[in-house]
């Protein structure tokens, strides 16, 4: 279908989730879906900086129904935490994986003792799935719909070819521990997504990259994206996008009413765009031999829970 990113479908009724939301793509997502109508909930580990965002997106969409949820993804305690307010709601209809840490300093570990970035993108965003998939699928059930688990991957995915047999083993190179630990979300969520097939249940994992969001092309948010803010320089600005554009496959993965679960959602010129659905990757989408289950084992240990998608 022609999607437009400015021209949202009426999210009216259904609550979302977006983890990293107090700035770059994961807030622009939430200003978006806010303005489109949903309840969008807050969630990254900041007080200060949730307040921040919460009252950006109320000045920018005075109807805005918007509230916000402490998390910490470097502690697997503290997501419990989050979860267990989460699981409060009224009803849940999506969650944004998109929180995480942007070290790339190997050394940094999470409360839990696991490498940054691999605790806090494959790890944490394991584990609150796990808390929350019983709410996303009793609102679904409820209200006759498909709960929709959008994960945010990265184009590195596709440029380093990095193993996943042993997660817990780091690379000496931070991108190429942060590719590592995206390509383990990347096979996590499609094998999520066979098994919520296999299982019968109303819920759709999907995948989405961002392109290249940069600051130098971001519009000013008061406390959020503004000269009190830290601005990082970006070598590849000239091709670039704002991380409000960036936002886009993201927040068209949650709304789109024809999104199907296994999808995979990208700017259309892969570095920035309107948003499309590109063929998955065949190394991430379908494994040779039983990666994606050893890999699911993997994450589940690392996790510290079992992932059920029973029936």
């Amino acid at each position: 279908m022609t999607w437009d990113p400015t021209r949202l479908p009426d999210q009216t009724g259904r609550t979302i989730v977006v983890t990293g939301s107090t700035a770059g793509i994961g807030y622009f997502a939430a200003e978006q879906l806010a303005a489109a109508g949903a309840d969008v909930v807050l969630a990254s580990r900041s007080h200060d900086k949730l307040r921040r965002a919460a009252t950006s997106i109320r000045s920018r969409v005075p109807q805005a129904r918007v509230r916000h949820v402490a998390l910490e993804l470097g502690s697997l305690a503290a997501v419990d935490e989050a979860a267990a307010e989460l699981a409060l709601l009224p009803r849940l209809d999506a969650v944004l994986l998109n929180g995480g840490a942007m070290s790339m300093n190997r050394r940094e570990l999470t409360a839990d003792g696991l490498p940054l970035l691999l605790g806090t993108h494959v790890a944490a965003n394991a584990r609150l799935l796990a808390r929350l998939l019983p709410t996303l699928v009793a609102t679904a059930v409820d209200h006759g719909t498909v709960a929709r688990i959008v994960h945010t991957s990265t184009g590195f995915v596709q440029l380093l070819r990095v193993g996943i047999d042993d997660l817990r083993q780091v690379p000496a190179i931070g991108v190429v521990a942060y590719t590592k630990a995206k390509t383990a979300t990347e096979v996590f969520a499609f094998e999520l997504d066979r098994r919520l097939r296999a299982a019968g249940l109303p819920a759709a994992s999907v995948v989405t990259r961002p392109g290249v969001g940069v600051d130098a092309k971001t519009p000013e948010r008061p406390g959020v994206r503004d000269d009190t803010t830290p601005y990082q320089r970006n070598p590849y600005t000239p091709w670039a996008q704002g991380k409000d554009t960036a936002a886009w496959s993201a927040v068209r993965a949650l709304t789109d009413p024809e999104v199907r679960g296994g999808e995979y959602f990208s700017p259309v010129g892969r570095l920035r765009g309107a948003p499309v659905a590109i063929v998955p990757p065949a190394r991430t989408a379908t494994p040779a031999g039983d990666a994606a289950s050893s890999l699911w084992r993997q994450v589940e240990d690392l996790a510290g829970v079992p992932i059920d998608v029973g029936a």
